[in-house]
């Protein structure tokens, strides 16, 4: 028979509740914030429940009451300095810090003090959507920032924000300062990729992040128990070896108990904990019914919980104290109620025998756009430089080895900068030679991940979002993204414009196109076409080891981010850098005509400029090629562009990559709608077939687009312009 060894966890799990004696323990006036804080997120709740039931919360009303005592509980001991981040449903979570942030302690015999008043007024406001909320009303119920009082944000995908607070516990580790990140998320959230993934990133790399569950027994509709085994879900980080914390979440005093012990490991560098909070909403998902009126939970139980009610429980334990009356309680929820009922009528007006909102407090219109992008960074003239121009020594280098040549340089003069991706740190300089040399000289700067994209893209999007780093981020091949497509795409493309236009993202993404290597149809996307139409992004792609290194400078000046798109075909393609000035810049915005002509524009970037020139020199075709250099809507130099498609009336778009996620569309679309007028016939294009590169050699070669492409486009295009070209020299393309 085989032998049988019972195993342990190498973490505790421990349930917390409180006793009698912790009661009597407690500071009177912990309590007593405790309960203050409890009655003025219940009475904002249910202020904003009765907007909605009159149509003035325009979406989702996610109601958290029911579950204040666990965002009271855990937040009041936490330092002003802490960071935490919640889910869709996290009113509660926001104004719990916020308070904390405005009042430490709050009396609960006493008015509240104008600051609180101002901030709930703020709040209110940005759930309805209006100018005088924490974002000018661009984030609403669901994405709730206040930064200063270290909110740093709630989120309406489930899970998105677990890998965000990574980042903030990072650049806290990092910083030294002993404070600690909270995730907040709900029961279904424990089941998303991206929160297991950061759970082990923060645990292997020993991060001060505390992951919250409020466990409300219910996504949606859906019972734990029909989504989960183990419904006990702080057993979730005995994998990760994390300690795990059980405690009724309607006891607003355990909570903060078990809060005080993980935040003790936390602050002591132990690493992350896991908290389960035993809640429950008393409300439906979104609105004023209870959820036993969909049929989803009995009334019996709705009362069971009803019964346990944290507002409840706190002020009777106050009261057997006698450290409050109930004349006092009673007096409390009437100032409460009261200031809602006030901060409501200042947003709104009456209208007949309604309300609408007050109209001079809608945002601007014209804010629609304002913030998808800061401004670029100014440079000094004498930092700028092109190759053509540059009179300084210079020296021939591959073009990975530029790359590894210019992140030496930017680690060296800034200690800001953080890079991290799969084996950057092994294999000289990770899968192609990038990184060669960066993890020997800056060990503590050069992160090897788990194969995690949601999680370290993620992470690096809230370390951007701190400001103390400035975070590098390497994905091995750009189809990856689609793992961490929430991230990339929700949370950091969108996180500056969502919450108002004052959120930075400094964070620079580095990929490569690998057509034409045989790694098939997951390994082979050219990503610029996915990315510039996507709001947020700005993106370069050199075509030359001099330009990589100028804008690679540049886009680290700036405090968005970048996409950062390289070729294996450029990798061991030589070409010269300065031989001693690695700290020039290439201003993003600025095009580069690589070879002048007068019959024909030619769009490329990248490693399709070569491919192009090659092209045009076997046709012998008088044909200008435009390196773009920078793809984005926002960077493209219209003023290169434009100044050759009046000479020449005529262009033709050149990529590699396939029809369906095409650069070329938009860009196509976007010139013709500005220089329409100046085109003698219809933009042409080259691009890959809709298909994917697969495994087979020739398989592989006719999904994508090449010389011998380019110069089939060439014959078209100057076809359509009575000029035809001998077919002759497309034999000696490739």
């Amino acid at each position: 028979m085989a032998r049988r060894t019972l195993l342990t966890p190498a973490a505790e799990w421990v349930e917390i509740r409180s006793t009698p004696a912790d009661w009597k323990k407690a500071d009177p006036a912990l309590l007593g914030t405790m309960l203050t804080q409890l009655h003025l997120i219940r009475a904002f709740e249910e202020e904003v429940l009765e907007l909605a039931g009159e149509g003035l919360v325009h979406g989702p009303a996610h109601s958290s009451i029911g579950q204040e005592g666990g965002a009271v509980g855990s937040v009041v001991g936490l330092r002003a300095t802490d960071q935490v981040n919640g889910s869709h449903r996290g009113h509660h979570q926001f104004l719990a810090k916020a308070l904390r942030y405005i009042a430490p302690e709050l009396d609960p015999r006493e008015m509240f003090p104008d600051a609180l008043r101002a901030m709930m007024h703020a709040s209110l406001a940005e759930i309805l959507g209006l100018e005088p909320g924490f974002g000018h009303g661009r984030g609403g119920s669901m994405h709730l920032r206040w930064a200063e009082a270290g909110a740093i944000g709630t989120n309406a995908i489930v899970g998105g924000g677990a890998p965000l607070a990574a980042g903030a516990a990072m650049a806290m580790q990092r910083a030294g300062t002993g404070d600690v990140a909270v995730s907040y998320f709900g029961d279904g959230a424990i089941n998303i990729g991206s929160v297991l993934e950061t759970m082990n990133l923060a645990s292997a790399w020993n991060l001060p992040l505390i992951f919250f569950c409020e466990n409300n027994l219910y996504a949606v509709a859906t019972h734990i128990a029909e989504t989960s085994r183990e419904t006990r879900l702080s057993a979730r980080g005995l994998g990760f070896g994390m300690p795990c914390f059980r405690v009724d979440g309607m006891d607003p005093l355990a909570v903060h108990l078990a809060m005080n012990e993980a935040t003790t490991i936390a602050r002591a560098g132990k690493g992350p904990v896991l908290i389960e909070a035993e809640v429950y909403r008393f409300f439906h998902q979104n609105g004023p019914l209870p959820g036993s009126a969909f049929g989803y939970r009995t009334k019996e139980e709705e009362a069971e919980w009803r019964a346990r009610d944290p507002l409840t429980r706190l002020g009777r334990e106050m009261v057997a104290l006698k450290l409050i009356s109930e004349l006092d309680l009673q007096a409390l929820r009437n100032r409460a109620t009261g200031l809602m009922s006030a901060l409501a009528s200042e947003l709104t007006e009456p209208v007949e025998n309604r309300r609408q909102i007050r109209p001079a407090l809608w945002p601007d219109t014209a804010f629609v756009d304002v913030g998808l992008r800061g401004d670029l960074p100014t440079h000094a003239p004498t930092m700028m430089a092109e190759e053509a121009s540059f009179t300084g020594p210079m020296v021939e280098r591959k073009f990975v080895d530029a790359i590894a040549d210019g992140l030496h340089r930017r680690f060296e003069t800034d200690p800001r900068l953080v890079i991290m991706g799969e084996d950057i740190h092994r294999l000289k300089g990770g899968t192609n030679g990038a990184t060669r040399g960066l993890a020997a000289a800056f060990p503590d700067r050069v992160l090897g991940t788990p194969i995690s994209e949601a999680a370290f893209a993620g992470l690096a999007g809230g370390l951007a979002m701190d400001g103390r780093y400035r975070p590098i981020v390497e994905f091995m091949y750009p189809d990856f993204m689609w793992v961490a497509a929430d991230q990339v795409f929700n949370q950091i493309g969108k996180a500056r414009h969502m919450f108002g236009g004052t959120t930075n993202v400094p964070l620079v993404l580095r990929s490569k196109i690998a057509m034409g290597t045989g790694y098939g149809s997951q390994h082979s996307l050219d990503p610029a076409g996915v990315f510039a139409t996507s709001p947020g992004w700005r993106i370069i792609a050199p075509s030359s080891p001099f330009d990589y290194i100028g804008l690679m400078n540049a886009a680290l000046k700036g405090e968005d981010p970048v996409l950062v798109i390289e070729h294996v075909d450029l990798y061991q393609r030589m070409g010269n850098i300065p031989a001693d000035n690695l700290d020039y810049v290439i201003p993003l915005g600025c095009a580069k005509v690589v070879r002048p002509g007068s019959a024909l524009t030619i769009l490329s970037y990248s490693a399709m400029i070569h491919r192009a020139r090659e092209a045009v020199e076997a046709a012998g075709i008088d044909a200008e090629i435009i390196d773009l250099r920078t793809l984005d809507r926002a960077s493209l130099d219209w003023e290169t562009i434009g100044t050759s498609i009046r000479k020449t009336n005529n262009v033709l778009i050149v990529e590699q990559g396939a029809r369906g996620t095409s650069y070329g569309g938009m860009l196509a679309d976007e010139i013709q709608r500005s220089f329409f007028d100046w085109l003698d016939q219809p933009i042409e294009r080259v691009h890959g077939r809709e298909a994917s590169p697969t495994i087979s050699k020739v398989l592989e070669r006719a999904a994508f687009a090449g010389a011998y492409e380019v110069g089939k486009g060439l014959i078209r295009v100057m076809a359509g312009k009575a000029r035809p070209v001998d077919t002759g020299f497309l034999e000696t393309l490739s």
